[in-house]
């Protein structure tokens, strides 16, 4: 592996990076108008694993018409299915390729790539004046999350939706219909637990350094996979999913299915930013990959009418929650997604989420899941209509840039979610309890970790993307 950039460096990057977030945002290729027609027209870029099942959603809306596709590892067996029911649409391996060749020709783009390359890929969109959907979560970092947002703000006629698809479902509307109508309100704490098995468990937490180098695949770009990431030595525990279980690439159990879990409750009850991230447990703790159990404390403070509150999240098979008396079935469901590896899920517990108030607790599942309230409560209680959805996820990004809706999970709406990802991401990666302060945006009792809001520095060549 590389040596990382010196400390010098690092610093003037954030100096640089934390100025620039605060200046407008030109762009060097304007601003599309929304494309008013049947169809937009789409590049997608990350057509393997998940951004290929994200190539078929698109495709099922009949709202799409494919421009083109980009992949770093184009042509490898994960990029097959897409290649194949698509045989037609040109072909790139390297992104900034295919904005130079065919940027004329498409009107928005869809992000399916590793976690760390989130940021500059869409930085590279927005600054081109495409319409952006970009998997969860927005990005690695803290700061980059922030240029993202002052990025999208400067840009009100470009649409931003981050794909946490429940965010469009049956658990979206209810919530907000309850909220409004008084059903869940004065809300104190919620648990957030996921509790299958992930990719890191059973790995050696004594680790001193990153896997021993292998042979690239041929298909694969390997030094452009990096993007802002100081370069690593190829492993296969790097891709395909595998960049998930390391601190320098993915934001771990946390940044896979915090969204799916607590994004509504963090819209709704307009949690913002914490104050305090406090690590309540990390086994298996060490510097290079996630825990093998993690429970992560954010407190949140009073907000208007609503109370101060506490989200705990519980990930690792034998860490579950404390539950209620009355909670009921505990049996897995067959109907909640898989992991991220595919693997039939084995705790003995739901991913999912328990809501406490002070008069009322609810019980709610993953993705679109609808909450239930618990015990005899909900019995005398006139619930509200709970309208339907009128899109998927995918459709209400289509439709936005077509003009007729506006997306749900916004870069405005899904940028804060993702910054609490990466504040509980670096308690993580320090085993720490860490104050923070919202209005200043800066960890305020340990330096190291303050550092860590705007990451490493970027590899060099790749500065510009920091440049509002």
């Amino acid at each position: 592996m590389e040596k990382n950039t010196t400390n010098a460096s690092r610093r003037d990057f954030v100096k640089k990076a934390t100025l620039l977030s605060s200046l407008p945002f030109v762009s060097s290729f304007g601003i599309l108008k929304n494309f008013q027609g049947e169809k937009v027209r789409l590049a997608c870029i990350g057509i393997g694993n998940q951004g290929g099942n994200d190539v078929m959603s698109m495709s099922k809306t009949g709202l799409a018409e494919f421009v083109a596709f980009c992949d770093v590892d184009m042509g490898a067996s994960q990029t097959l299915p897409v290649l194949q029911k698509f045989p037609d649409v040109p072909r790139f391996q390297d992104y900034r390729v295919m904005f130079d060749k065919m940027g004329k020709d498409f009107d928005a783009v869809l992000i399916g790539v590793p976690d760390h390359s989130h940021f500059p890929i869409t930085m590279h969109a927005l600054k081109s004046g495409k319409h952006v959907f970009v998997e969860k979560p927005m990005a690695r970092t803290f700061q980059e999350i922030e240029i993202m947002m002052a990025a999208a703000k400067k840009n009100p006629k470009l649409v931003t939706q981050m794909g946490n698809q429940g965010h469009s479902e049956g658990n979206y509307f209810q919530f907000k219909a309850w909220k409004e109508a008084g059903i869940i309100k004065d809300i104190t704490a919620m648990s957030a637990h996921m509790n299958s098995p992930r990719r890191w468990h059973g790995w050696d937490t004594t680790i001193k350094s990153f896997p021993a180098a292998e042979s690239i695949p041929s298909t694969l770009d390997w030094d452009l996979w990096h993007g802002v990431v100081q370069k690593h030595d190829y492993n296969k525990d790097f891709v395909n999913g595998q960049w998930r279980c390391w601190f320098d690439f993915g934001l771990g159990a946390l940044g896979d299915w915090g969204a799916h879990l607590m994004d509504t409750a963090h819209e709704f009850l307009e949690l913002g930013l914490p104050t305090n991230i406090n690590m309540l447990r990390a086994d298996g703790h060490n510097s290079f990959f996630y825990p093998q159990s993690s429970t992560i404390q954010f407190k949140f403070a009073a907000r208007k009418d609503m109370p101060a509150m506490d989200i705990t999240w519980y990930d690792g098979i034998n860490n579950l929650p404390p539950l209620p008396d009355n909670f009921g079935n505990s049996a897995l469901d067959p109907n909640i997604p898989a992991a991220s590896n595919g693997k039939i899920q084995s705790s003995n517990l739901n991913p999912g989420k328990i809501i406490y108030g002070k008069e009322l607790t609810f019980k709610g599942g993953s993705h679109g899941s609808t909450l239930s309230i618990l015990g005899d409560s909900a019995k005398d209680l006139k619930l509200p209509e709970v309208p339907v959805s009128p899109s998927n996820h995918y459709a209400n990004y289509l439709k936005a840039c077509l003009g007729q809706e506006k997306t749900r999970s916004p870069f405005s709406i899904a940028g804060p979610l993702s910054q609490v990802f990466s504040l509980g991401v670096i308690a993580q990666k320090f085993n720490a309890q860490l104050d923070f302060d919202p209005k200043k945006k800066q960890i305020t009792n340990h330096k190291e970790a303050n550092m860590m809001l705007q990451g490493p520095a970027p590899r060099k060549g790749w500065e510009s993307y920091y440049e509002l």
